[in-house]
């Protein structure tokens, strides 16, 4: 259904996500006001240091660098901003804009979300727990499974918006096959990259353990994130004079990349199997960039294909 919205109407697809967006927002709030009565009649005793904190066996560094890896997940939805830049009004003041606005305001409802749960649960709980708001909002628990689809239809049809528009751009570059870059005259929408993107997420679904795949997107993304970040550090000392749209001090992606390589190294060390599929995943696409792209002259049938 989502990706026949996504073929038929960009305006309509931007509205669902809206919709569904403050849909979670609301849901979240809802989570984020019973957790504060809670902690305002006195139930804050898994807040305290000694019970938030206490563990029968210190983490290793690998695993808190994986814990960050994890939790990167709920926070890697500003980087699909620029896939859609083309589609954006003024996107050289909308685009930071809206980044400066979703970062603190997701980083804020997942901090207080977290605040909420905790004021109705100990650490042990949560951990054991399935579905941790069910708990906390006790009357209102027939809300959850609600919010949580809505929440999950949102976040698809996000995700068929943004990486088309990806494949939609690759393929326009020649990085892959000039199928993907060609859209519908009347509507105005990238057909055949949704349709890939429908049927990519459908073999996700069917394939894997979920803990898993969010180690695997999660490393891959913060992979991409660092060679582009230091794509931009090059570029900055190459091309000096390059005209920049956007530009920021150079102390952020600095700051960002010291940070990304502890992440993705002590994340290797304490998860080498599931850090090197993703990585594996990653170079399968080398011989096929080797052959297809890199090449000056391609054979009649890479040609054929692309």
């Amino acid at each position: 259904f989502l990706t026949w919205v996504n073929c038929s109407s960009v305006r309509w697809a931007t509205r669902i996500q809206d919709v569904f967006t403050l849909a979670k927002l609301l849901a979240l709030g809802l989570i984020i006001a019973v957790g504060l009565v809670h902690i305002y009649n006195g139930n804050y005793e898994s807040l305290r240091p000694q019970a938030a904190f206490s563990m029968e066996t210190a983490p290793s560094v690998g695993q808190i660098a994986l814990a960050f890896l994890q939790a990167s997940f709920a926070f890697s939805g500003w980087n699909f901003l620029n896939y859609v830049t083309e589609e954006v009004v003024d996107p050289r003041r909308n685009l930071p804009r809206a980044i400066y606005i979703s970062v603190p305001v997701v980083t804020l409802v997942y901090t207080l979300t977290n605040i909420a749960y905790f004021s109705s649960m100990s650490p042990e709980e949560l951990l054991a727990s399935n579905a941790v708001a069910v708990k906390l909002l006790g009357a209102f628990s027939v809300i959850m499974p609600i919010s949580v689809a809505l929440s999950t239809f949102g976040g698809i049809n996000g995700y068929l918006f943004t990486s088309s528009r990806l494949c939609f751009s690759g393929a326009r570059e020649g990085h892959l096959p000039s199928l993907l870059a060609m859209i519908h005259l009347d509507h105005c929408t990238p057909i055949p990259a949704l349709l890939v993107c429908c049927a990519a997420t459908m073999v996700i679904l069917c394939v894997g353990e979920t803990h898993n795949l969010i180690n695997y997107v999660s490393f891959i993304n913060y992979l991409s994130y660092g060679v582009t970040v230091a794509a931009l550090l090059y570029y900055r000392w190459k091309e000096p004079r390059l005209h920049r749209p956007i530009k920021v001090s150079l102390l952020v992606p600095v700051c960002y990349l010291c940070f990304w390589a502890l992440l993705l190294g002590f994340s290797l060390l304490s998860e080498p199997l599931v850090c090197g599929m993703g990585l594996l995943i990653i170079l399968t696409g080398i011989p096929v960039y080797l052959l297809a792209v890199r090449r000056p002259t391609k054979s009649r049938a890479v040609h054929r294909l692309l």
